[in-house]
């Protein structure tokens, strides 16, 4: 028996500062899961249509998203996922927020992406924690533990 076969991409988001901010909102937004996913399913209907959406909703969602360094991981099957990368980097705001997704790793094992994710995150990491509150450090830790125990 073959199981079902899943992709895991992962992205880096790229809070765009060149661009003005989308209706004249002046706080930066906070990367959530939901807004994550909620932009690229938008992105799947506007370039893709209902049935390219309903296609990609099986097996579609975003794992992990870390709102410090802007990582996260987004799992789709096999046969959708070049569908639902075509989408993601066509997605140009989350909220009235301006972004830039950017692809980092592709792989087909939850074991991989879990070891590149934790390798980019402490890079990340170490980048900007020197402008980090002790708040912002302790979400980071929880934010590696939550990795480490990453599954399907």
């Amino acid at each position: 028996m073959v199981g079902f076969k899943n992709r895991f991409m992962l992205m880096e988001v790229f809070l765009d500062p060149d661009k003005d901010l989308l209706g004249g909102e002046k706080s930066p937004i906070i990367l959530t899961p939901f807004n994550v996913a909620e932009a690229i399913k938008d992105s799947i209907r506007i370039n893709f249509g209902e049935c390219g959406l309903g296609s990609s909703l099986g097996s579609f969602d975003v794992k992990y998203v870390n709102e410090i360094t802007k990582l996260c991981i987004v799992r789709s099957s096999r046969e959708d996922h070049r569908q639902v990368w075509s989408a993601m980097t066509l997605v140009k705001s989350i909220g009235n927020y301006p972004v830039i997704f950017n692809l980092l790793d592709i792989t087909g094992c939850v074991r991989t992406c879990k070891e590149t994710a934790l390798k980019c995150e402490k890079e990340k990491f170490e980048q900007c924690s020197k402008s980090l509150s002790e708040d912002e450090k302790r979400k980071h830790s929880n934010y590696l533990e939550r990795i480490k125990n990453f599954k399907t």
